[in-house]
């Protein structure tokens, strides 16, 4: 996805041109070109469709989630223009927009400084040149100050508050709790997870849990957690019971798993319950960097999601929607109590399951598999039953067949 964003930074699109028309790569991070800073000017972008289909989708973009009209120009360009606008990449199809105009940069940054001008100019004009010249300075303190900046830290815990909660099932909810700033993201790298702790009523020593977050450093000032609440889960039942605007402590990253673009050409994924946080966090950023979307990720995914009832399968509705987007990604189901009609696996995952719906034992292939401790143990025999290199008691990069 392209994402329209900064008087400072394009974001990196081979369809945006600055009105210079400097053309952006899509590894760029540079300036624009100097003509697109200014203290008291609108910035205006060109867009450069590729296609038809991508014409209309930036025809629909977005200011702090509001739409605003993509204006056609007579060429093949579109033109946006929005006051102090910032470019930066997404990961939603639609364009996005962030804008400079809210009330903090309105009341922290361009008020002030054009008070600081103005004033000087009526008190003494001779002090004028000064007065701007401190006025650019803080202005760019301000910007560099709302830079994105990754807040994890893998020592020490942080508190971070807990800021909406979405009740999916009985005992399941998607926990979204803010960064410090909006511009913040986590920096947790593909494949990693965080540690949560809390003090626990009864318990002698501080509880830790590891957690994969579902969302990822794409979206910036939150992150998300998908978390089932279990009888004996400690750390579940005091996230159950947190309210708005308290607050949970959180360290990292943590973890052996860093997925990097390419690293084998097929991964066979085995995901039971909420074990699938780390497959989705995997899946999205594989399909996020396929060459269709600017990238050059072209493994091939294929996953296993095992559960007891049709209602415990989480978040099926993005993986349907993943998969019939993205023909490198297969997805098969199962079930131990099956409805009705039901098409998919039926029982445990067995080692001809495996066979038949993940890719087979090579050099270029690896094996994920996260879930309840029981599972992954019976997982570790099947797959070393059907040729894949015997899994270690912890796991590494390396690893043919690797376990959260």
């Amino acid at each position: 996805m392209e994402v329209v964003t900064s008087i400072a930074h394009c974001a990196n699109s081979p369809h945006l041109r600055c009105p210079r028309r400097t053309t952006l790569t899509p590894t760029s991070t540079r300036p624009i070109s100097r003509s697109c800073w200014g203290l008291f000017f609108p910035f205006l972008g060109l867009v450069e469709p590729k296609n038809e289909e991508h014409r209309a989708t930036i025809s629909q973009l977005y200011i702090d989630n509001k739409p605003i009209p993509a204006h056609p120009l007579p060429s093949p360009f579109l033109w946006l223009q929005d006051p102090f606008c910032y470019l930066r990449l997404g990961s939603r199809k639609r364009l996005a927009m962030s804008s400079w105009t809210s009330s903090e940069a309105i009341n922290g940054m361009y008020i002030p400084s054009a008070l600081l001008v103005i004033g000087t100019a009526i008190v003494k004009k001779e002090w004028l040149p000064y007065a701007a010249a401190l006025a650019a300075i803080l202005s760019g303190w301000k910007v560099m100050s709302n830079r994105q900046r990754k807040v994890l830290n893998p020592t020490e815990f942080q508190n971070f508050e807990l800021k909406e909660k979405t009740i999916v099932s009985h005992n399941v909810a998607i926990y979204r709790f803010a960064l410090p700033r909006p511009t913040d993201i986590l920096g947790l790298p593909i494949g990693q997870h965080i540690s949560l702790a809390a003090t626990i009523e009864g318990q002698s020593k501080e509880i830790m849990r590891s957690y994969t977050p579902i969302s990822s450093d794409q979206e910036a000032g939150y992150f998300d957690l998908l978390v089932k609440v279990y009888p004996q889960g400690n750390i579940s039942k005091h996230l159950a019971g947190l309210r708005i605007g308290q607050t949970m402590k959180v360290r990292g990253p943590k973890g052996a798993m860093v997925y990097t673009p390419n690293m084998v050409k097929k991964i066979g994924m085995i995901a039971g319950g909420t074990g699938i946080t780390p497959m989705l966090q995997i899946i999205k950023a594989i399909i996020r960097g396929r060459p269709r979307n600017g990238g050059n990720d072209t493994t091939q995914v294929d996953l296993i999601f095992a559960n007891v009832n049709p209602d415990d399968i989480l978040l099926k509705e993005e993986l349907d929607q993943l998969a019939k987007e993205d023909d490198g990604f297969r997805v098969y189901y199962v079930l131990n109590n099956p409805p009705e009609g039901w098409e998919g696996g039926v029982g445990f995952v067995t080692p001809d399951m495996i066979k038949a719906k993940l890719p087979a034992a090579a050099p270029d292939t690896k094996v994920l598999i996260c879930g309840p401790p029981p599972m992954v143990s019976a997982m570790k025999k099947a797959t070393e039953s059907l040729g894949f290199k015997k899994a270690g008691l912890v796991s590494k990069l390396d690893d043919q067949v690797f376990c959260f």
